[in-house]
């Protein structure tokens, strides 16, 4: 028996055939398998009979049994049973199940991978943060959300752009440059002069001494040298980004957070971009002047309300810029686009997609695709912890990777679903418990580690291990852990939900710690012995695997 990886996809193989046998005039119908909620009603359910009950007119029970009938052999199929109206329930065999311990074996690290996106261009852009301050831990739980949302798209089959959006420019940036200036001047924020909008953090102090200290800075392709001279505020500007920039970078280097394509919001009005996005939008007949202003009829495309796009002193408002960059990203080719944002960005996706629909240029309604997610809290100790020294009013994330790991800091912001507040709770994240999932799923993988090295056969001789002898209850639950985790991919892709490969790794690692305290490993019975410690090798296979999607390690001791 060949060994099947992906148990969901052979069997909507199987039915598309059978489909194609029973109605050739209906072979677009969506064919849905599915896991039942009880095991009595097999390993998977198939609804398709109910599904063409009404175009062929006929008794769903009764195309159930024709569809069963003109299903092909398959030696993973043990036994099918029509339940209720008409669903298939499929039972796969134990032998098929076994045989998934010699495919993960196999497969390695691409065991999991799936054909969703089929090599087509998806761009994500995530992190996005103003060049105004070190990136705060808000900032870190879209990092996390959104490299792992690029991994786990990367494990489906899409071709994946990551992109981070400087938005430099704007008002924001005027404060920064003004509050590095004043800093240049000796003025600090117990100054009864500070602006109320400057930023205190201390980090501006040390832009300042770098300024007047005439350093150069690299961000990005860029090297920016400092003037020294105060009284030129374009100077003091353009490297305050700049040294901002460098900083996110080396934080995200940190994170272990890589991209693609940087891009500035500067660029797109200094190439003109953003004048020729309002000439499109002004020629295609959805704005209109009023009190001096610029609007974009955006209630034309769903919004409750139009939009002004230039105000009267002739400045653009945020959402501008923000249709010229994603015309960009269109006219890059990315027919699909997923930006990864906070919470807060939240009212400004209806005009933005009212925007790009009212250019005309074949951009589909809905897009882009958006995951946003909320605020964290940071606790120590059990109180909120809000202010980091550095930072002056908000904790960073290099706070926390400082002081918890990098391993810790990415699992758990990414390991809820993003549209839920999220209590990171520094205690546990550096507790060695089984209460913290970092510790509880790496120490199962250090943990089978640990008997391989025991044991230090070699390799090839797991993928002779007779798997027929893998019969017991905890092997059984582990079996089945390791056959779901292609779909948890899959689901993971398709709802743009990272969190779910991080639920997944803590019911594996409960499965196998529970097989670990009941089973012994290295026995005398040889056959016995290479068939488990094929399994538990399969499972450290499955965890690295998941745990990569997370952009966490997978420690061999501990």
């Amino acid at each position: 028996m060949s060994a099947v990886l992906n148990f969901k996809s052979h069997l909507s193989e199987l039915f598309a055939q059978a489909l194609r046998e029973v109605a050739p005039d209906a072979t677009q119908t969506e064919i849905l398998i599915e896991r039942p909620k009880q095991s009595s009603h097999g390993d998977y359910a198939c609804n398709l009979a109910m599904q063409l009950a009404k175009p062929l007119r006929k008794p769903p029970r009764d195309i159930a049994k024709a569809l069963m009938a003109a299903l092909p052999e398959s030696d993973v199929i043990e036994k099918l049973e029509i339940a209720g109206a008409g669903f298939i329930n499929v039972f796969i065999a134990t032998a098929a199940k076994q045989h998934v311990v010699r495919g993960v074996l196999q497969a390695g690290a691409g065991y999991g991978h799936v054909h969703l996106g089929a090599g087509r261009k998806v761009q994500v852009e995530f992190v996005s943060a103003n060049p105004t301050g070190p990136l705060h831990v808000g900032h870190g739980r879209g990092a996390a959300v959104g490299d792992c949302l690029c991994n786990v798209l990367h494990a489906a089959g899409w071709n994946v752009t990551r992109e981070f959006y400087y938005n430099d420019a704007g008002v924001q940036i005027d404060n920064l440059m003004n509050s590095v200036r004043l800093r240049c001047l000796g003025i600090t924020p117990d100054d009864p002069s500070w602006p109320e909008a400057g930023y205190r953090g201390d980090y501006i102090a040390d832009i300042a001494r770098a300024f007047l200290e005439k350093e150069t800075v690299e961000a990005d392709d860029q090297h920016v040298h400092a003037s020294g001279n105060v009284n030129d505020a374009e100077a003091i500007r353009h490297f305050a980004v700049a040294y901002l920039r460098r900083e996110q970078d080396l934080d995200l280097r940190a994170f272990e957070v890589e991209f693609d394509v940087f891009s500035l919001e500067s660029a797109l009005y200094s190439d003109g971009k953003v004048e020729e996005t309002v000439s499109k939008l002004i020629a295609s007949g959805h704005t209109y002047e009023q009190d001096g202003a610029l609007w974009l009829r955006t209630t034309d495309f769903g919004d409750d309300k139009d939009r002004v796009m230039r105000k009267s002193d002739g400045t653009y408002t945020y959402f501008v810029p923000d249709i010229a960059y994603h015309l960009d990203k269109w006219r890059r080719g990315f027919i699909r686009v997923i930006n990864e944002q906070g919470a807060d960005h939240h009212s400004t996706i209806t005009r933005v997609r009212a925007g790009l629909q009212a250019l005309d240029v074949g951009i589909p309604q809905g897009w882009p695709d958006y995951v946003l997610h909320q605020m964290v809290t940071v606790l120590r100790n059990g109180q909120e912890v809000k202010i980091s020294k550095r930072a002056g009013s908000y904790v960073t994330l290099r706070d926390l990777i400082d002081e918890v790991g990098c391993d810790a800091t990415r699992y758990f912001l990414a390991a809820r679903h993003p549209d839920s507040q999220l209590v990171f709770d520094i205690d546990l994240a550096k507790s060695k418990s089984n209460e913290n999932p970092v510790y509880y799923i790496q120490y199962a993988h250090a943990r089978v580690s640990a008997v391989l090295a025991q044991w230090s056969g070699e390799h090839k001789a797991l993928l002779q291990a007779d798997v027929r002898l893998l019969d017991s209850e905890y092997e059984a639950a582990l079996l089945q852990q390791l056959i779901d985790y292609p779909q948890v991919i899959e689901n993971a892709a398709l709802d743009l939900a990272p969190h779910l490969v991080a639920f997944y790794l803590k019911d594996l690692a409960a499965d196998f710690h529970s097989y670990y305290n009941a089973s012994r490993f290295l026995v005398e019975d040889e056959a016995v012995k290479l068939a488990r410690l094929a399994l538990i090798a399969a499972t450290a296979q499955v965890m690295r695997n998941g745990l990569a999607m997370l952009g966490v390690s997978a420690p061999e001791k501990m």
